[in-house]
């Protein structure tokens, strides 16, 4: 199984698809980040060139996920790497 990975990320950084699937990841771990409440209230969708697009139920949820941008950014790029997204729209 270590081999089958080390395999994988040999291809993925060959292939220059690294940090495509890594961006992806924030997907996988927006509620680790957000956690529960707002987990319920968003769906993150997509990821396109450093940018997390984030679906959100309400405008007032919108609003408020707004002014915690920026500690949400800081999140996910802590737990991916820096750098790895560098912005969030909530749509």
């Amino acid at each position: 199984m270590l081999e089958l990975k080390k395999a994988i990320d040999v291809f993925l950084k060959k292939n220059d698809l690294e940090k495509g699937v890594n961006q992806n990841n924030a997907i996988i771990i927006w509620e680790q980040i957000v956690g529960e409440k707002i987990a319920k209230n968003t769906k993150a969708d997509s990821v396109e060139y450093g940018v997390l697009m984030v679906k959100v139920e309400t405008p007032t949820w919108r609003q408020e996920l707004i002014f915690k941008k920026q500690e949400i950014l800081e999140k996910i790029n802590h737990q991916l790497g820096q750098n790895t997204i560098r912005e969030i729209r909530f749509i």
